[in-house]
């Protein structure tokens, strides 16, 4: 495990910055954490660390704040679900100058080491149009055709990596996530993903005595989700090994949006009606993670099955809707810590 190291967080007050950085503390790092977000909209703070709310598209911000730091851990974009990318392809682009200017600052401030959090969804979509397909190796995603405008960003983004690694030495780790999901993230508000969004949907409709549920597109279409804690546990595997190239990290247990909302459904017992929404959108067909070369190369694996994420997500979203205090503040430090 990383200790005693000089760690700057980029998307620290986010889902997964979040949680990699309560990790990157609890192990006597000091850390500098910058988000866009002001803090007061951080998922996730710790007075101890240096907590900065910056626009990281700057360059000379990026200069300032990658000076004196040992490793990057670069977790900033602007992203969401299905509904957020889809209807949000150029500011998902314009990620791509957050990380092209901390590379450039990296390597002005000689920086050991950087990781970039890609996704998914740099992979085929012709691979990807059929339910309950094969788990997609990292090869797959060549020849180019991923996620117009999110996934364009990230494959670019993961070739910029590779280049500063081949030309100025600059060592690079990258992960592909599939589907992360867990408490202390978003689940309302249109950048939710499909387990957060099912999950406030279901407990909403218990709360309010109704019988039915929305779901987009026919539920048929399938994922692989990742559980946070494997999510934290994989990146800090990998960014510790050697491997360079792109590598998933994610589950290979896939199911349909259908069965994803019945297995929370059963945690109540209940049993609502779905109202297929065939206007929303839905994305690929499937997509799921082969984790061979991961297992391989790193000898790790995840330990959460989705019913166990899911059920903690669910009871931490269900506590958020039952106790939500009426300045509408859903993340304080006493749930953190």
């Amino acid at each position: 495990m990383i200790s005693n190291k000089k760690i700057l967080v980029t998307g620290g007050g986010g889902f997964i910055g979040g949680h990699l950085t309560k990790e990157l503390f609890s192990n006597k790092n000091r850390l500098r954490v910058v988000d866009i977000k002001p803090l007061e909209f951080w998922f996730q703070i710790f007075d101890e660390n240096e907590n900065i709310s910056l626009d990281l598209r700057n360059y000379d911000d990026c200069l300032k704040i990658t000076k004196d730091i040992d490793y990057v851990f670069n977790m900033a974009c602007n992203m969401g679900g299905m509904g957020f990318i889809e209807n949000n392809k150029a500011e998902c682009m314009l990620s791509v100058l957050i990380n092209t200017n901390l590379l450039r600052a990296c390597l002005q401030n000689k920086v050991q080491k950087y990781f970039f959090s890609s996704s998914a969804c740099v992979y085929n979509a012709a691979k990807q149009k059929n339910t309950f397909i094969k788990g997609l190796k990292e090869e797959d995603a060549y020849p180019a055709e991923p996620e117009d405008g999110y996934g364009w960003e990230k494959l670019f983004s993961e070739r910029m990596c590779r280049h500063f690694y081949e030309d100025f030495g600059l060592e690079t780790r990258i992960a592909r996530y599939h589907n992360i999901y867990g408490p202390l993230g978003t689940f309302d508000g249109g950048r939710e993903k499909a387990p957060a969004a099912i999950a406030r949907k279901i407990i909403q409709s218990k709360l309010n005595n109704s019988d039915t549920i929305d779901i987009w597109g026919d539920g048929e279409q399938t994922r692989t989700f990742l559980y946070i804690n494997d999510c934290v546990k994989g990146t800090l595997k990998l960014f510790e090994s050697d491997f360079r190239e792109p590598l998933n990290i994610g589950s290979d247990e896939q199911v349909s949006i259908n069965q994803m909302a019945d297995i929370i459904q059963s945690f109540d017992n209940l049993k609502l009606k779905k109202n297929y929404q065939l206007n929303k959108p839905k994305g690929v067909r499937g997509r799921s993670s082969d984790n061979t070369l991961c297992k391989k190369v790193l000898n790790w694996s995840y330990e959460f099955t989705l019913t166990q994420g899911l059920r903690e997500t669910y009871n931490w979203i269900y506590k958020q809707l039952t106790t939500e205090k009426s300045n509408n503040k859903k993340f304080t430090r006493s749930l953190i810590d």
